[in-house]
């Protein structure tokens, strides 16, 4: 099972690549996670010329993958000031009908969103595991980036908003000594009931919070109120061209999605024009 898992990826992988790499791209939003080794394997099997091409890590995980694939690396805060992204590839913990995503579950949320916003298109490569109608269907928290100083006061702030034992994620293996971020941030995983969609939402159903039901964007803007959170594990809102459509540069909302399938196809999921 393991093994067609990994050929579903790598499937998913060369078909976002073969659909969406940009000719003569200058700057490319790499990833974090499983999938996204399949992404830069697809990138080196393609023939396409990466000699000018600079890649942008989310992470020290993906800075890594960039430098053994013999692709050069760039630090997002190492990029010109006003530098735009030709394209951003990353994977999802989860993803719902309308393209929004769960992401967090590696440790590495901010840097994934700020990659995402500063790329004219962002797509996302997972497997059928990930796809879900709604999110927090099979996933069930949502990663949080905090700083640690203020942790013991979000964590209140998080269940009064309803989240059922919302937790500061420890390092594997650990009892009592916290994860960090690349930032060095600590993550609180909060549990939270499965989230409407804006079709949910037009259809008559409360996503205020009010019921205990959230909205996806009305959660992530009602946990970014919390002083000392850095930055929400959900990504949503307006896709890359949407953003530019409203004189942005990029969204968090992937253009399309890409899920490895258990027989070896590739489903592919578009976000509405």
């Amino acid at each position: 099972m393991a093994d067609l898992v990994e050929v579903a990826k790598r499937a998913a992988g060369k078909a976002a690549v073969e659909n969406h790499y940009p000719k003569d791209a200058k700057f490319v939003g790499i990833g974090s996670g499983s999938t996204i080794v399949y992404v830069v394997e697809a990138i080196k099997e393609s023939g396409i010329n990466t000699s000018a091409t600079k890649y942008v890590p989310t992470g020290f995980q993906s800075k890594q993958l960039i430098l053994s694939a013999g692709l050069t690396a760039v630090d997002f805060d190492a990029l010109p000031q006003g530098t735009v992204l030709d394209i951003a590839f990353d994977g999802a913990d989860e993803v719902d009908d309308e393209l929004n995503l769960i992401k967090g579950g590696g440790a590495c949320l901010f840097q994934e969103k700020i990659v995402a916003l500063q790329a004219k298109e962002f797509v996302c490569v997972a497997d059928s595991r990930k796809l879900q109608s709604r999110l927090l269907s099979n996933w069930k928290y949502v990663p949080i980036e905090v700083a640690p100083i203020a942790a013991g006061r979000v964590l209140p702030a998080l269940r009064l908003l309803g989240s059922n034992q919302p937790a500061i994620r420890l390092q594997p293996g650990s009892k009592d000594v916290p994860s960090r971020t690349d930032q060095g941030f600590f993550i609180i995983d909060a549990p939270f009931p499965t989230l409407l969609t804006k079709a949910d939402v037009a259809s008559g159903k409360d996503g205020s919070g009010e019921s205990g039901v959230w909205e996806v964007d009305a959660l992530s803007w009602a946990i970014k109120q919390i002083p000392g959170v850095l930055d929400v594990g959900i990504f949503s809102g307006v896709t890359g061209p949407q953003a530019q459509a409203l004189g942005d540069i990029g969204g968090q909302k992937p253009i399309a999605a890409y899920f490895g399938m258990p027989d070896g196809s590739v489903s592919i999921r578009k976000a509405p024009l």
